[in-house]
């Protein structure tokens, strides 16, 4: 989740003063977090949890190390290779797979993607328990569900190089790549099933809202991705239902890999009435940072909802969701959420180099924390492999149907 304290859509994927993102993505290209956008005062809400520990680190081991690095190594070093090499290890040491640190070039290419604009293949990844490298979701339209790339693929090998040792960052980048060039990669499906796809990269440019009209009196919105242009498109898209005297709305929020958080806030806010709770975060399970309420809009409240959700929708997916369902104004039809729900901060340091800190987890109005959790559907509804129709569309229509 992002949240963005007064960085411009720090990153336009998750972007905007006051707002969080949420889920770490990568669309490859995207890389889409919880996270916070801060403007690099490292100090957050109050006394941290890790107040005990010293305000500055004795650096003699690592001196002694570095001594006997240069001294023995058989190979060239720069000063900023190893100044990298300490960055990010300290980053790496929390054990967080959302904490990291990002060096200036890693830093702008960071950046470029939280900007939905970017070269890649279109698919979000992230990092299961066992290490491994798995898509989250492709994103629809782009080449890597083209190609047939599936959620929780799981990547085993990039261009020949194993994944093993990669992390999320790393395997972004070994994906990411001049337009019009090929990636290939090899992925495990199903746990067994070994598949090689070679997917040529292009320039993505994600508009974050889609909708229309369908069987002549039912609304469809879809929102890809939860970022800086959302609030204005769902308003746009709101507006459009309320002339169109549509009978109910279908949010398609599926593969959606989050966002945004302000963008959540102003989407679920075009159903709730003003001041109703959208989720809270909180530390250390208990004390809470800020509750987030509906702020205007109200445009759609009243009219019969459907969210689809499955595997692919994380983080201010879930957010939205939830709020809705937890509120009372939606119903909730598809599969198991991906289940995130821990917020990053985004701290500028020197030099162009950023930390993306892990600083709290979000709690639905109802008071679950989703984090490795999910949510469960009101109706789960499977959607076939292979099928040419789309079951979790038509279940939320006959849903609505018989409202």
């Amino acid at each position: 989740m992002v949240k963005k304290y007064n960085l411009k859509w720090i990153v336009s994927k998750r972007k905007q003063i006051g707002s969080s993102l949420a889920l770490l993505v990568v669309i490859i290209g995207v890389y889409l977090l919880g996270l916070n956008i801060g403007n690099g005062n490292i100090q957050l809400h109050g006394q941290g949890l890790n107040a005990s520990l010293p305000a500055t680190l004795n650096y003699s081991a690592v001196n002694a190390e570095y001594q006997a690095l240069i001294s023995n190594y058989n190979g060239s070093l720069s000063t900023t290779q190893l100044l990298d090499g300490i960055m990010h290890g300290l980053a790496n040491a929390a054990g967080d797979p959302y904490t990291e640190y990002f060096n200036a070039k890693e830093a702008a290419q960071f950046n470029g993607q939280l900007n939905n604009s970017f070269s890649g293949i279109g698919a979000e990844l992230s990092e299961n328990s066992q290490k491994q490298i798995i898509v989250i979701a492709p994103l629809k339209g782009y080449p890597a569900a083209a190609a047939g790339l599936k959620a929780n693929d799981t990547i085993v090998d990039i261009n020949n190089e194993p994944t093993a040792n990669m992390s999320v960052d790393q395997a972004v980048n070994a994906i990411r790549g001049k337009a019009g060039t090929i990636v290939k990669l090899t992925v495990i499906r199903g746990g067994s099933t070994q598949l090689t796809f070679n997917i040529k990269r292009q320039n993505i440019t994600v508009p974050s809202v889609n909708y229309k009209v369908i069987n002549g009196n039912l609304g469809y919105i879809s929102i890809i991705t939860f970022a800086e242009d959302t609030p204005a498109l769902i308003q746009q898209a709101a507006n459009s239902m309320i002339s169109h005297h549509v009978k109910g709305i279908i949010l398609d929020l599926r593969d959606n890999p989050g966002g945004l958080v302000n963008s959540a806030v102003a989407t679920a806010s075009e159903w709730l009435k003003p001041g109703q709770e959208i989720m809270q975060e909180k530390r250390g399970n208990n004390v809470v940072l800020q509750t987030y309420n509906a702020t205007g809009g109200d445009v759609l409240n009243g009219i019969p909802t459907v969210v689809l959700v499955n595997g692919g929708s994380a983080s201010a997916s879930e957010i939205t969701a939830g709020a809705l369902h937890d509120n009372h104004d939606a119903y909730i039809i598809g599969t198991q959420t991906f289940g995130k729900g821990v917020v990053q901060q985004l701290l500028k340091l020197k030099n162009g180099s950023m930390l993306k800190v892990t600083v709290a987890a979000w709690y639905r109005p109802n008071g679950q924390d989703i984090n490795h959790q999910g949510i469960t559907p009101d109706e789960v509804v499977n959607q076939p492999t292979n099928s040419s129709t789309d079951v979790q569309l038509n279940a939320a229509e006959q849903y609505l149907a018989n409202k």
